[in-house]
């Protein structure tokens, strides 16, 4: 059920009259029931809960939430008005607070135990404001600035505000008051240079300068193609260069580097087309091994570093063994990876610090081009999976479901090896296999009680939070 938050600027500049005498504001109300009417088209679009924010003061600026239905929604859209100062980073706070509400409590998160990809409720937050300064009550301010802290208890757990599955775009009204001799602009829609670009930009969406009604439409259109189901990741290249890359056929970075060196952009989680629910079995790894002994759990990045390593090597697959697929959102590190046209050999995907020794790691799974070359896909499978699977496959096909004490001592050395969240999956998915009865080692999370504890009560306080909102804002 895709979440569709709209963040309106209702500052006085939005007053302002564009050269056909509509003000900013009833463009951006118009802006947003035209978006509305296009994502109609979709049959998807039945599931969707939209949601309304503004820039007056918490907690007035929740105008509709997850409490309020479709047509309460309709109503406050259209009784908006303009005024007051243009508080953009306090209404973005309000509006992720607001969204996160529920996460701790449906545990969709999983803190300390691996990021599951296809626990997630997409977002897509859209912003439409004027672009002019940013203000509150004390001054003027040059850069957009979210508040250092969140009222929502258990937000310290993540380092950014924003999730992996939230993703923020921006119309920022450009259109002049005064008749343009100027031709209307061909192509894309250029970004805009406003403070809330970069804001955009971290979460993986992108923001629009919009200076003609034709743009506004046209960017309207594209940003109904926005609403997808999947996780933000960001791809980094580690170790040497693949074999015949040249470096200087390639546009670089201000830092010398090629854009496909990293990449933050979305994985689409694909529904089961029965259910309609998300399915998947193996989660990627925290960037820390679980500790029993820690008492707090280290704050996570909202976006996993998955690092890429340029050596060529043979995919790996057993029989049976489940395995989940997510396809690549187009980028230069997927047109890289589809012009060296080599849909046989893949290269390994690492999170760094994942392993038992902080200077060790191991593959969790890998990123290979389709058969026709039409796409990339990360394909996740067990901890360590080049170790495991030869394992299994001797288990199968030579011990016949009766492991020899060498076969044994090899096993249990690399469930040591493993993080303790791969545990659960790895039993799950033997089962399926048909060998229930391989591990025999209690299931624990590896967590220590304090910190189990923390997360139980956290969920219990955010839940009783959750079901007043569902009353009252």
């Amino acid at each position: 059920m895709p979440v569709l938050l709209f963040v309106l600027d209702t500052s006085a500049s939005m007053n302002q009259r564009t050269q056909q005498g509509i003000t900013y504001l009833d463009i951006a109300k118009s802006a947003v029931e035209i978006f509305l009417k296009l994502r109609s088209r979709d049959p998807a679009s039945q599931g969707d809960r939209y949601m309304l924010v503004t820039s007056e003061d918490p907690p007035y600026c929740i105008k509709a939430g997850w409490k309020e239905n479709y047509a309460t929604f309709m109503t406050e859209l259209k009784n908006l008005h303009a005024y007051g100062l243009t508080t953009l980073g306090q209404a973005l706070q309000s509006a992720f607070d607001l969204l996160n509400l529920n996460r701790l409590v449906s545990g969709i998160d999983n803190y300390g135990q691996g990021r599951n990809p296809f626990f997630l409720e997409p977002a897509l937050l859209i912003v439409i404001t004027d672009g002019y300064k940013l203000t509150n009550i004390n001054c003027v301010q040059e850069e957009l600035h979210l508040p250092l802290t969140s009222s929502l208890p258990g937000s310290e757990l993540t380092k950014e505000p924003f999730r992996w599955d939230q993703r923020l775009f921006a119309l920022v009204l450009r259109i002049p008051g005064t008749f343009s001799s100027e031709p209307e602009p061909l192509g894309s829609i250029p970004v805009d240079d406003s403070v809330i670009t970069q804001m955009c930009e971290v979460t993986g969406g992108h923001s629009y300068c919009i200076r003609t009604p034709k743009m506004l439409t046209q960017c309207l259109e594209s940003l109904v193609q926005k609403v997808q189901s999947g996780v933000v990741v960001n791809f980094e290249k580690a170790g040497p260069e693949p074999n015949g890359c040249l470096e200087a056929h390639e546009s670089s970075k201000s830092s010398g580097h090629p854009p496909w060196h990293s990449c933050r952009k979305l994985i689409y989680v694909r529904s089961n087309p029965k259910t309609g629910v998300p399915v998947g079995h193996w989660p990627i790894p925290e960037s820390f091994w679980p500790d029993q002994n820690s008492p707090t759990l280290p704050p996570r990045t909202a976006h996993p570093v998955i690092r890429f390593f340029c050596v060529d090597h043979e995919p790996m697959i057993i029989d049976k063994l489940p395995f989940d697929k997510y396809e690549l959102e187009p980028s230069h590190l997927t047109q890289h990876i589809l012009a060296r046209k080599s849909p046989l050999t893949c290269w390994q995907v690492f999170v760094a610090s994942s392993g038992k020794c902080s200077e060790l790691e191991h593959p969790f799974g890998y990123l290979k081009a389709s058969t026709a070359l039409t796409c990339v896909n990360l394909f996740v499978l067990p901890y360590n999976y080049p170790v495991l699977l030869p394992l299994l496959d001797e288990l199968f096909k030579v011990h016949k479901l009766n492991p020899s004490p060498k076969w044994r001592q090899e096993f249990d050395e690399y469930i040591k090896s493993m993080p303790a969240y791969f545990l659960p999956p790895l039993k799950k998915a033997l089962m399926m296999m048909g060998a229930p009865n391989v591990i025999t080692e209690n299931l624990n999370s590896g967590l220590s009680y304090s910190i189990i504890s923390y997360l139980k009560k956290l969920s219990f306080a955010l839940g009783s939070v959750f079901s007043y909102s569902l009353i009252s804002i």
